[in-house]
């Protein structure tokens, strides 16, 4: 069969004819036009449309990348266009559209069984794939090929529990870091906010015990919390809003070379100011730099390699466990979208809350009796 189509070279978009072989000559005329019908469906019935020939490379570089990608957060670019360049423009830069059928991409992910990646690493490839192709709906794809793409299962079950520090280790942890990073750290694990919203907290934010957060900043990019449900005014301890403020009496000794110079901690107070500025130039700081020069040195010293700054967050979700908060209680403190994130991901599992929960069930046992 002789069929035209449509071919993407070198940025161009070309008609081309092309033979299809059908089947073999001994088979009946009346079983080879059936053949043709199936191959000739796709396009008949507008599951393959002519801009589904468009170059995956082509469209990523001039599509994906300038009109989609610049609305996601600075961070999440960062981390996407890293997996396009290392793995999906080898796996799939020189295919067409139309060639990632649900059937090639299932067969891409079932290969991936094999490889030394992680399976969260697997799991966001995927993610950004399915990104990728859900965008080219419905101007080139009549429908995303990833949608019924499963995931090879885990060769070995999840760790039951992710790091996070306890309240002992918490506190000689703040004992070895310098101000204001000190009491950075200290709200991260007392509010659960995230470092986005704690470097954008503003002194109209706080009040004596609640705060609220309505805006993010990380790296340059400035924006709206990650979720409608991260934009959201939680309660906090009020000795924690109180370290906060106790920030505008401090001044701090940095070494600069044979020098010491004096820096005020805080150098605006108006409604407006941030909460945590940077000490030279008052503006907004890096949440890699006080990780990797503040907070990672004073962890490695009491032997708490993995605090980061997610450590952080998550230890917040676990010490409201351990307390007995209910679990839509702690949900509304992390403001998660679903109860399950909290659960399932933040909360870990405390010997502690374990064995309160066994010596309860005694309690039970007597009253029956």
């Amino acid at each position: 069969m002789l069929v035209w189509q449509d071919v993407f070279r070198d940025g161009v978009l070309t008609r081309k004819r092309k033979r299809v072989k059908l089947a073999r000559a001994t088979m009946p005329e009346r079983e080879v036009l059936k053949e043709a019908a199936k191959h000739l469906e796709p396009l008949n019935q507008g599951l393959e449309s002519i801009g589904s020939a468009t170059n995956f490379a082509f469209y990523v570089k001039n599509t994906y990348t300038t009109d989609h990608l610049p609305l996601m957060a600075k961070s999440t670019q960062d981390r996407y266009g890293g997996i396009i360049r290392s793995y999906l423009m080898p796996a799939f830069g020189e295919k067409c559209l139309r060639d990632l059928t649900p059937k090639t991409l299932q067969h891409y992910f079932t290969g991936l069984v094999s490889s030394p990646l992680s399976y969260e690493s697997k799991d966001k490839i995927r993610d950004v794939l399915a990104s990728i192709l859900k965008t080219a709906v419905p101007d080139l794809l009549a429908r995303s090929p990833m949608e019924n793409v499963k995931m090879p299962p885990q060769k070995r079950g999840k760790r039951r529990n992710k790091p996070y520090i306890t309240p002992e280790q918490f506190e000689a942890l703040v004992e070895l870091i310098a101000e204001p990073y000190a009491t950075m750290v200290y709200a991260a694990v007392y509010t659960g906010l995230r470092i986005s919203e704690l470097a954008a907290l503003r002194w109209n934010d706080l009040l004596d015990d609640q705060l609220t957060v309505d805006e993010r900043y990380c790296r340059g990019d400035w924006g709206a919390p990650k979720s409608e449900a991260s934009n959201a005014t939680i309660a906090v301890n009020a000795a924690v809003i109180e370290r906060i403020h106790r920030l505008k009496t401090l001044t701090v000794e940095v070494k600069a070379g044979r020098a010491t110079r004096h820096y005020k901690v805080v150098k605006a107070t108006g409604p407006d100011d941030l909460v945590f500025q940077s000490l030279r130039t008052g503006q907004a700081m890096r949440d890699n730099n006080i990780l990797v020069r503040h907070i990672k040195p004073a962890a490695r010293k009491i032997g708490l390699a993995f605090v980061n700054w997610l450590c952080l967050r998550r230890s917040h979700a676990t010490w409201l466990k351990m307390a007995g908060a209910d679990v839509k209680d702690a949900q509304a403190q992390m403001r998660h979208s679903r109860a399950s994130t909290t659960l399932d991901i933040y909360q870990q599992f405390t010997p502690e809350s374990q064995r309160k929960a066994v010596d309860r069930l005694t309690t039970l046992t007597s009253m029956v009796h």
